[in-house]
């Protein structure tokens, strides 16, 4: 990942759960260039690093209401909630490059 990223392009992925600022995984995942799958493998193995001020898995209702308030929606037919990863999430996922 060697391109600059707009800081449009970051912020319009963050999002206020739980009184916290979030980025969902697809999301990063697509800043990293990888595929969500491989992020979420890659957080499962190594669930240690990842405690809950770091990573969380959004509850239906949390899900409910996000989808309400994106119009534009990418996140397809996912079958599982997706995980939300707090400032320090990302900063995480940065050291380890995954």
């Amino acid at each position: 990942m060697n391109e600059i990223i707009p800081i449009e392009t970051i912020t319009s992925r963050i999002y206020l759960i739980r009184g916290m600022k979030i980025m969902l995984d697809f999301d990063l995942a697509g800043l990293y260039q990888v595929e969500t799958r491989a992020l979420k493998q890659a957080v499962r193995r190594n669930s240690k690093r990842f405690p809950e001020d770091f990573m969380f898995v959004l509850t239906n209702q949390e899900v409910t209401s996000l989808r309400s308030q994106i119009v534009t929606s990418s996140w397809g037919g996912t079958r599982y909630p997706p995980m939300a990863f707090t400032e320090q999430g990302v900063d995480k996922n940065a050291e380890g490059r995954m």
